[in-house]
C-alpha cells in the first residue's frame, strides 16, 4: 500500500509539473494546473497506479502494454471528467473541437499519448522509483507518505467545500451561532482565493451555482443510487448467466458467486455499473458501436479484475490459459465478444425496463433501502475477504490463533469454500488443467 501511495504521489506531482509547464507556455503566464491547491494532478497518480497494478505483468510485451495503457488511461480520464461534471456541475477540460473525441473528455491523440506514457512508466520509470523507495529507511518513507495522505485529504475536503460553498450560503446566513458566522466568513475569504486560481487554471470550470431543485424521482438519471442498484441487479444477472453457462458447457451446476452471502457476482455487478456510467449518453447508438465498446471495455475490465483478485487474495478465480487467443490466461477473445454481446442486450432490451422499475421505488424507501444494501454488501465483501484469506492460510498450513481465524475455520471450512468457489486455485496452478489443479488444491 505504501509503495503504491509513493508511486501515486510521485506521478501526481510529475503530472502537475508537466501540465503546469505546458499550460504556462501556452498562456504565457504561470498557472497552477491542479484541481487541488497542492502541487498534484490526481488523475496522473491514479492512472499510474492502475497501470502499475494492472499491466506490470505485460512490461515485456510492448504492444499489449501500449494498448492496455491507452484503454485504462482513457477510461480513467473519461470517468474523472464525468465525475467532475456530475458533482461540480461543469466541464474542467473539453476536447470537443478535436477529431475522434468521445464526449469531449477523451480524444484519440491524447489516448495515444497516454499509451506511450504508460509504456514509459511501467517499463522504465517504475523500476527506478522502486529502487529509490527500497533505498530509503522504511519508517521514514511510511511516515512521510501517511503525512502526505493526511494533507491530501484535507486539501480534497477544503477544495470541495469551496467549490460547493454557494449551495451552503443560505444555511450559513440563517445560522446565528458565532462559530457558524466565523466559519462562513473565513470560508468566503478562502473561496475567493481558490476560485480565482481554479478559473485561471481551468477557464471551462463551473461558476458556483445556487442550490438545485431536488428531484422527486428516486435514482433519476445516472447518479449514485441508480448505479448502485444496477450494480446489484447486474451482479445477480451475472451469477445466473454464469451458472447456466457452466451447466450447459460443463454439465453440472456450480456456484459462480463472488461472495459468501448470496448469489452475486462482483465482477458482473461492477461491469454493468461501469458500462452504464461510461455509455449512458450513447445507449441509443448502433448495435455495432455498443458491441465494440463492450468488447474493449469488458476485456480491459476483466483483465484488471483478474490481476486485482490475484494480488489481494493470492487466488485464481478464472483461468483461460487453455482457451485460444487468451492473454496471460486472464481474458480471451471469445469471452471479450460475450461482453460486447452483453452490452448490446443490456442497453437495447434490459436497461430501460430495469431503470424504470428502479425509479418507481418511493423516494424515501429507496434511499433507506439503498443504504441498508450498501452496508450489507460492505459486510458481505469484508467477510468474503476474510474467508478467502483464511482459506489461503489453511492451504499454507498456518494454524488458527486469532479469534477471526477460528471463526472463519468454523463457519467457512474448506468444504464450504470449495462449494462457493469451485474454480478457485493457487497462483502456481495457472495454466494447468482444472482437474489437476483441483486435485492439488
Amino acid at each position: 500500500m505504501t509503495r503504491l501511495l509513493f508511486l501515486f504521489f510521485t506521478y501526481a506531482f510529475l503530472g502537475w509539473v508537466f501540465e503546469t509547464v505546458l499550460v504556462t507556455l501556452k498562456q504565457k503566464k504561470v498557472v497552477n494546473r491542479g484541481f487541488l491547491n497542492g502541487p498534484l494532478c490526481m488523475i496522473y497518480g491514479i492512472t499510474a497506479v492502475i497501470l502499475t497494478v494492472g499491466l506490470t505483468s505485460l512490461k515485456n510485451n510492448i504492444f499489449f502494454l501500449f494498448v492496455g495503457s491507452c484503454i485504462y488511461a482513457t477510461v480513467t480520464e473519461l470517468l474523472a471528467g464525468k465525475f467532475l461534471e456530475k458533482y461540480y456541475h461543469g466541464r474542467w477540460w473539453d476536447y470537443s473541437k478535436k477529431k475522434f473525441n468521445f464526449d469531449g473528455y477523451v480524444c484519440l491523440d491524447h489516448s495515444l499519448f497516454w499509451g506511450v506514457l504508460g509504456v514509459i512508466v511501467v517499463k522504465w520509470l517504475n523500476p527506478v522509483l522502486n529502487r529509490f523507495y527500497n533505498a530509503n529507511v522504511p519508517i521514514l518513507m511510511h511516515t512521510v507518505i501517511w503525512i502526505l495522505v493526511g494533507v491530501l485529504i484535507l486539501d480534497i475536503l477544503g477544495t470541495t467545500a469551496v467549490l460547493l460553498k454557494a449551495n451552503d450560503r443560505e444555511r450559513y446566513a440563517a445560522s446565528n451561532r458565532r462559530l457558524a458566522r466565523f466559519t462562513a466568513g473565513l470560508r468566503e475569504k478562502i473561496a475567493d482565493l481558490v476560485e480565482r486560481r481554479i478559473l485561471r487554471a481551468y477557464p471551462l470550470s463551473p461558476e458556483p451555482q445556487g442550490k438545485k431543485e431536488k428531484s422527486r424521482v428516486f435514482a433519476e438519471g445516472c447518479g449514485f443510487y441508480k448505479l448502485f442498484w444496477l450494480f446489484m441487479v447486474g451482479g445477480l444477472i451475472g451469477d445466473l448467466v454464469e451458472t447456466v453457462f457452466c451447466r450447459i458447457t460443463i454439465g453440472r451446476w456450480m456456484s459462480r458467486s463472488s461472495v459468501v452471502w448470496g448469489p452475486f457476482s462482483i465482477v458482473w455487478g461492477l461491469g454493468f455499473a461501469l458500462f452504464t456510467a461510461i455509455l449512458y449518453q450513447h445507449r441509443k447508438k448502433s448495435d455495432s458501436f455498443l458491441f465494440i465498446a463492450g468488447t474493449v471495455l469488458g476485456g480491459a475490465f476483466e483483465y484488471l479484475c483478474s490481476v486485482f483478485t490475484e494480488m489481494v487474495f493470492g487466488t485464481i478465480f478464472w483461468d483461460y490459459s487453455h482457451v485460444p487467443f487468451n492473454l496471460a490466461g486472464r481474458i480471451n477473445l471469445l469471452y471479450c465478444f460475450f461482453w460486447g454481446i452483453a452490452a448490446v442486450i443490456w442497453f437495447k432490451f434490459i436497461y430501460e425496463k430495469i431503470s424504470g422499475l428502479i425509479e418507481k421505488i418511493p423516494l424515501r424507501v429507496g434511499k433507506v433501502l439503498t443504504w441498508i444494501l450498501v452496508v450489507f454488501m460492505i459486510c458481505n465483501i469484508a467477510v468474503s475477504s476474510l474467508a478467502l484469506g483464511r482459506y489461503q492460510e489453511r492451504r499454507a498450513g498456518i494454524p488458527a490463533e486469532a479469534p477471526w481465524q477460528q471463526i472463519m475455520d468454523e463457519k467457512y471450512d474448506d468444504e464450504v469454500m470449495r462449494r462457493i468457489y469451485p474454480k478457485a486455485k493457487d497462483l502456481d496452478m495457472r495454466g494447468k488443467p482444472a482437474e489437476e489443479a483441483a486435485g492439488q488444491n
